[in-house]
């Protein structure tokens, strides 16, 4: 579990992010969330457009992310969430985190 510090920066790294993967009308393919896992793996943080009908649609497929991803969900506005998982390795060259230089 991440720390509330963390999570407060984390939310000002993400600011800036833009969405790495968009999941829309055809929901979760297995190549979407191959996608999804692979950004996590390479970047850490990231964030995902989730382009849903309604409200409880849309949190229902974050969670659904989230928990398949075992990531975890530091912010949710509108139709973005912001996930992270910790890399076991984190790649200088591709971590959100470690290029932000805010942690």
């Amino acid at each position: 579990m991440t720390k509330a510090a963390d999570k407060k920066k984390f939310r000002a790294i993400g600011h800036h992010l833009k969405p790495i993967v968009t999941v829309a009308g055809n929901g979760l393919s297995e190549s979407v969330m191959s996608e999804i896992s692979r950004a996590l793996t390479d970047h850490e943080l990231i964030k995902v457009k989730v382009l849903a009908e309604d409200r409880s649609d849309r949190k229902t497929l974050i969670q659904t992310i989230n928990e398949a991803n075992q990531s975890e969900i530091i912010q949710t506005i509108g139709n973005m969430a912001l996930l992270y998982r910790a890399a076991e390795k984190p790649n200088p060259a591709l971590s959100n985190i470690l290029r932000s230089g805010l942690l």
